[in-house]
């Protein structure tokens, strides 16, 4: 298997969970670094060791015989990430004098790949303390995630953003690491959108049932959550034009998923205005028209 099919597959197997690792609305403060030299990792391997299922709060790595120089070791079983480089290697051109043979060198990158750890995967190791921007908290967005009723755990942490109907818990990143407060709402109120399907919630069907990335219940519930992220994020006085991701390749992915159903944008609205109100704690006695709306009816 060549390095490209080995950094390919890892980019595949990360879209096949649902992570786009250059989808990110935090900041480039967290951005992996090797600990040893302090420098920034670049290309492909910033969106490689970005995509470390959010559970690391340090971006520092180091190879493993960078951690043995370093007076410590990686803790047994723990598994590394690829991160690629590129080797110059001297290649002669033909049989020359040796002057000759010396100006004809020429300079040819190898493509090579190697696997390095976090810091928090190693021990007898001292990461730096990871600067994160100053956060000044929105007092209405703050206030409607401290006043939902029956709310999932919600825990800070690490370069992910997540919600697991198992353990019905919500994880961000620290709030300081966004690029903006509005940007760390946005991201909380769509996981605590997912959250609202729980069994003990609203027993919504894309959260209690399995759903595969990419089928239809699985494009359901992300809508449902961006539709419901934008209506709190209105009720908070949030800009959605600011926060949003409006990425040419993002629109065409629903352009494409809402030509399949025409119904979707409808039923999925109708849900996301219920997970909204949830959340709200707001309570409507529903009419006869909307009792026969096949929109809530589908919802």
């Amino acid at each position: 298997m060549t390095v490209y099919e080995v950094i390919t597959n890892r980019i595949i197997a990360l879209l096949e969970q649902g992570t786009a690792p250059w989808r990110k609305t935090w900041s480039a403060e967290s951005r992996p670094r090797n600990l040893v030299s302090g420098k920034p990792y670049r290309g492909i391997n910033v969106f490689l060791l970005l995509a470390a299922g959010g559970r690391f709060a340090s971006p520092c790595w180091l190879t493993f015989r960078q951690a043995l120089q370093a007076g410590g070791n990686v803790r047994k079983g723990e598994q590394g990430l690829p991160v690629v480089f590129w080797k110059p290697l001297d290649k002669s051109a033909g049989a020359q004098s040796d002057e000759t043979e010396e100006q004809g060198r020429r300079r040819a990158p190898l493509l090579r790949y190697f696997t390095v750890f976090n810091v928090e995967q190693c021990d007898g190791l001292t990461a730096p303390a990871t600067a994160s921007r100053s956060f000044d908290p929105i007092p209405e967005a703050a206030r409607i995630i401290a006043a939902m009723k029956n709310p999932p755990a919600i825990s800070h942490g690490g370069d992910r953003a997540w919600y697991r109907p198992s353990t019905d818990a919500v994880r961000l990143p620290l709030p300081g690491s966004f690029i903006s407060p509005a940007h760390y709402y946005s991201t909380a109120f769509h996981e605590l959108a997912h959250s609202t399907g729980h069994g003990s919630r609203l027993d919504r069907k894309g959260i209690t049932d399995e759903t595969m990335f990419g089928d239809h219940d699985y494009s359901r519930e992300e809508l449902i959550a961006e539709m419901t992220a934008a209506f709190l994020c209105g009720s908070a006085g949030l800009d959605t034009a600011d926060v949003m991701t409006n990425t040419s390749a993002y629109l065409a992915h629903w352009i494409k998923v809402l030509r399949g159903d025409t119904r979707l944008v409808v039923t999925a609205a109708a849900a996301a205005q219920k997970a909204a109100d949830h959340i709200l704690g707001t309570t409507f006695a529903t009419t006869e028209e909307e009792s026969s709306s096949p929109a809530l009816e589908a919802a």
